[in-house]
């Protein structure tokens, strides 16, 4: 029996709208705006609203979920359709509303009037797994995973990405495992739809994997080739563990392929696709094309792998470097509590200008200065890498020298400066432009005796003043320039200048490079602007106002939320609620006035309990110290010329008496300033002072001179020059320092541990 090609037409419906219903591919029409005007049934179900395809109309193509690196591919495609009437072919990802990912293979052609004008697009779409797209499919996919494996040089991240964009879209489950040493260890596994196998049944990341011989991903290792298991039901492979056998048959495990990964020769690891029940696909096994597949992008994950691991070993280099370059051990400090830490960036996704570690120039440090003061200093160094590391550590050092002269802070950030200028490269065309090193820098003297700070600034961010639950910024009227900025000829750049405050007792300063606050990225996408950060900030540190140090800056360092792009340095310091014990008295600068200065002095170290040993020497050096400085003040700067006047019943020549004790004390109490005019001038003094920290005592001789002492060498007839050289002998440091009216000289003694009553500020 034959049927007519007429009664064949007539008995099936050909209408456009019966076709477009049931056709397995997405249809979609857009106008010149690219925006939708009409979706067949299949574009709702593809797309993501499977119940009502016309959510789809008066969408725009670019908010179908497409991800981001396939915006500039919708744009290209309008271009070349609308624009140039070509039809334009390719592989797009879009996120479903449920969260899905799927892989779509489009082709748009131009839709025409019957004038012939460009009037919209014409897009097919099909899923990219479908056998008739297969091959142009596996290339789609392999470019995406290029471009995905391109993003980022972070281990955890690459091994992420890839387990991403093969599941579910080539597999139900994704299994990579790398050798570290003579273990394999699962570093990542990824199922489809958020499923997860029951604990303590397939090796979790981070776990070891021991895999039996004959086993297919043992197999691949070991022949390093990929392996196709095409029917699990047909063929039986030893399993790791019972309860990892258990779990594959729960699942639905039905086949499986598994590659090697190899790069330079060496092997790194396996990476093992399957396919299970948790999806309905319409081809459940794998075959000989996936297996090639799979191996191609084995071996662009190997490259990745190694990459990453390479760049991994280059940062902790760098990071090692760049840690060693701070100070390893807190310092113990008399009336200060302190925290402080430092905080590498996450690697970047994308490089703009070359692969970078992430490790910078942010520093810190705590400098013991004299007398029990202490130098506290924030800094960061432009630039990244281990240049900057290099050139912090450079600062960091040059500082700490320049700091033992017990300079005023705004001199040390003069002679600071002047060092980053000495760095600038001068072979340049143009000699005018610097090339030096630029950093951003505070730099903080506290005496927790007095808790008097004076401190400078180059261009750094103000600390945290944290006084009884309120927290504001410390007040620094001089904000002043970068360090190494002020090049030759910028002579209208102000030079740095020193600020003082006073601390009150219990309060915190939270000192923290520009890598806490800035450029925080929300998760929209948008990035937060330094003043909300800094509001976000101080609002997290007002809520542990009163917390130790360690809890401030544990807080202030996860105030602000998103991912940092620039390392950070926070440093936390609490002063004493306590008063430490001090002495001081004023002296005549008179000879006679050592004795008394030691007795007291004795009296003093015997009422802070130091042993008599302890006593005897402090009060030795005490005596040798003061008798400097007063030698010294006591004598003239300068000789003056004098006028000589005859005596009374004495011719003139003769050769006067030797002058009494009166007519010495009338002379010190004068001095002649034009030869014949006498003037009274200021009796001179002296200041002792004493102090006593947790671990050592010291003492400190102001006076009015600016000389400052040094040691010399004395010949065997001299009957001085060996004082300050017993000095230099006995304490554990001495120095001298220029005060706003004069010196001071100071020395510094251990106290002995267990000594009876000794505190520690």
């Amino acid at each position: 029996m034959t049927t007519s090609r007429d009664e064949t037409t007539s008995g099936v419906s050909l209408t456009p709208g019966a076709v477009l219903r049931q056709i397995e591919a997405a249809v979609l029409v857009t106008d010149r705006f690219s925006n939708v005007m009409f979706a067949n049934a299949y574009a709702g179900h593809l797309f993501g609203f499977p119940l009502d395809p016309g959510r789809l109309v008066g969408r725009s193509l670019l908010s179908l979920g497409l991800e981001e690196e396939d915006v500039d591919k919708v744009s290209e495609l309008a271009k070349q359709v609308l624009l140039h009437g070509r039809e334009w072919e390719g592989t797009l990802a879009t996120a479903r509303p449920d969260g899905s990912r799927v892989f779509v293979h489009a082709q748009a052609v131009p839709l025409r009037s019957q004038a012939g004008t460009l009037d919209g697009i014409v897009l097919i779409a099909r899923q990219a797994t479908r056998r008739s797209q297969r091959e142009r499919d596996r290339v789609g996919l392999l470019d995406r995973i290029g471009e995905r494996l391109a993003r980022s040089l972070e281990l955890d991240v690459t091994l992420a990405q890839v387990a991403q964009t093969l599941v579910p879209q080539f597999a139900d489950h994704c299994f990579i495992d790398l050798l570290q040493g003579d273990k394999l260890v699962r570093r990542a596994q990824f199922h489809a739809y958020g499923w997860e196998p029951p604990a303590g049944t397939w090796a979790q990341a981070g776990q070891q994997i021991e895999y039996p011989a004959g086993h297919f991903c043992q197999q691949a290792m070991s022949r390093q080739e990929a392996i196709l298991v095409e029917n699990l039901e047909n063929e039986h492979f030893p399993a790791p563990n019972a309860s990892s056998l258990r779990a594959s048959e729960d699942v639905g495990l039905s086949s499986i392929v598994a590659a090697p990964l190899v790069a330079r020769g060496e092997l790194l690891g396996v990476i093992s696709l399957a396919l299970s029940s948790l999806t309905q696909r319409e081809e459940q096994e794998y075959d000989a094309g996936d297996r090639d597949f799979l191996g191609a992008v084995a071996s662009r994950v190997a490259i990745a792998i190694d990459n990453a691991m390479l760049y991994q070993e280059e940062r902790n280099t760098a990071l090692a470097f760049q840690t060693s370059l701070l100070p390893q051990e807190k310092p113990r400090v008399d009336g200060l509590d302190v925290a402080w830490h430092y905080v590498p960036a996450k690697p970047l996704e994308t490089h703009g200008q070359g692969i970078q570690t992430q490790v910078g120039g942010d520093w810190y440090d705590l400098i013991p200065l004299s007398a029990g003061r202490v130098g506290i200093v924030i800094g960061d160094v432009e630039g990244r890498g281990a240049r900057a590391a290099a050139i912090m550590g450079q600062l960091r050092a040059a500082l700490r020298a320049f700091a033992q002269d017990d300079k005023p802070p705004a001199e040390i950030l003069r002679k600071l400066d002047d060092w980053c200028r000495t760095q600038a490269d001068t072979g340049t065309d143009h000699p005018d432009e610097f090339d030096g090193p630029r950093a951003s820098c505070t730099y903080l003297v506290y005496d927790a005796w007095s808790r008097s700070l004076t401190f400078a600034n180059a261009g750094h961010d103000a600390p945290l003043l944290v006084t009884d639950g309120d927290v504001r910024e410390l007040e620094i009227e001089h904000e002043g320039v970068l360090l190494g900025v002020r090049g030759k000829g910028m002579t209208g750049v102000p030079t740095f200048v020193e600020e003082a405050r006073q601390l009150p007792p219990g309060c915190s300063l939270v000192l923290y490079t520009d890598g806490l606050t800035e450029r925080r990225q929300r998760e929209d996408g948008t990035v937060y602007d330094e003043d909300e950060t800094k509001q976000i900030l101080r609002s997290a540190v007002r809520k542990v106002a009163g917390a130790d140090p360690e809890t401030i800056l544990q807080t202030a360092e996860d105030a602000v939320p998103g991912v940092i792009d620039d390392d950070m340095a926070i440093v936390v310091v609490r002063t004493s609620q306590e008063d430490l014990d001090s002495w001081e008295e004023v002296f005549p600068a008179e000879a006679i006035r050592v004795s008394e200065a030691r007795r007291q002095a004795q009296a003093v170290f015997q009422r802070w309990g130091l042993s008599t040993s302890q006593v005897e020497l402090a009060c030795l050096l005490v005596s040798e110290v003061v008798t400097n400085v007063v030698l010294h003040t006591a004598a003239p700067s300068r000789s003056r010329a004098r006028v000589a006047l005859e005596t009374a019943g004495v011719p003139a020549g003769t050769a006067a008496s030797e002058p009494s004790p009166a007519s010495l004390a009338a002379l010190w109490e004068t001095d002649d300033l034009d030869g014949d005019l006498q003037a009274p001038v200021a009796r001179r003094s002296f200041t002792l002072r004493l102090r006593r920290g947790g671990m050592a005592v010291w003492a400190e001789v102001f006076d009015s001179d600016l000389r400052l002492p040094r040691i010399r060498t004395a010949g065997e007839t001299d009957e001085g020059g060996r004082g300050l050289y017993l000095v230099d002998q006995l304490a554990t440091r001495w120095g001298s320092r220029p005060t706003r009216d004069g010196k001071a000289v100071w020395f510094e003694l251990p106290i002995n541990e267990g000594t009876p009553g000794s505190t520690v500020g």
